[in-house]
């Protein structure tokens, strides 16, 4: 019994190391390559981004501007407020375009089951953020937004680099053979021994036992019966 334990862990280790390598043989033709494709067009697509926010600086004093339906509007305040305007006209889902910032192209969603008012000012990235009822505020939040994206191309670089770690250690485990493979060819052939000499033992054990409890019907034949004679007590004898 110990050792069908032992032959049982052993095929489910096997099989956790062969499901293993399959995935390793998966993530280096597929998973690796595309996810670290993706991870530089995301990376280039950020450093576009980052040249054209260098391109529409902040400035220390006054508004950078704003175009709202096809109107520049230099003064913040009046910005915001045409911001607000523009909730009435996002529907849901289906991006409305509605202006342009810092270079940036603006669309406005409707989300959260008509909760947020969402933002994506679109570079060659999208770059969200949900948008309130402050006017002021939400070109503070656009603002923080766009500030962040060297930030996020970071963050990427840093992705980057641990999927070509990642990419290079499956390359050393895939093809590795299972471990205990010879312990475990070693234990299934001597369970199988252990096996078959059960199987004949088992065969024997009822055809001995048949034997000793139930002797041949011809040597019971063959034997002599006996017959005692009943004995005779002369003190109870009839005198005819």
């Amino acid at each position: 019994m110990d050792l069908d334990v032992d032959v049982a862990k052993l095929k489910l280790m096997k099989a956790s190391h062969q499901s293993q390598q399959y995935r390793l043989e998966d993530n280096l033709l597929k998973t690796f390559p595309e996810k670290i494709e993706k991870n530089k067009r995301i990376i280039e697509g950020m450093k576009a981004d980052i040249r054209t926010l260098s391109g529409h600086p902040l400035p220390e004093e006054g508004f950078v501007g704003m175009k709202v339906k096809g109107i520049l509007l230099d003064d913040k305040e009046n910005a915001g407020k045409a911001l607000l305007e523009t909730f009435k006209d996002a529907k849901g889902l289906e991006p409305i375009a509605i202006g342009a910032y810092r270079g940036f192209q603006m669309f406005l969603t409707l989300e959260d089951f008509g909760r947020d008012y969402v933002l994506t000012m679109k570079g060659e990235m999208s770059h969200r953020v949900t948008l309130g009822r402050d006017a002021r505020g939400n070109l503070v939040r656009m603002d923080n937004t766009l500030e962040k994206i060297p930030e996020r191309m970071k963050a990427i670089e840093s992705e980057f680099e641990n999927l070509y770690q990642q990419q290079e250690l499956a390359k050393a485990e895939v093809g590795k053979p299972f471990p205990y493979e010879k312990e475990l060819v070693a234990k299934t052939a001597r369970l199988i021994e252990l096996n078959t000499e059960l199987n004949l033992d088992e065969k024997q054990r009822p055809e001995e036992s048949i034997a000793k409890e139930k002797p041949s019907i011809l040597e019971r034949i063959r034997q002599p019966t006996t017959r005692e004679t009943p004995k005779r007590n002369p003190g109870r004898e009839m005198v005819m």
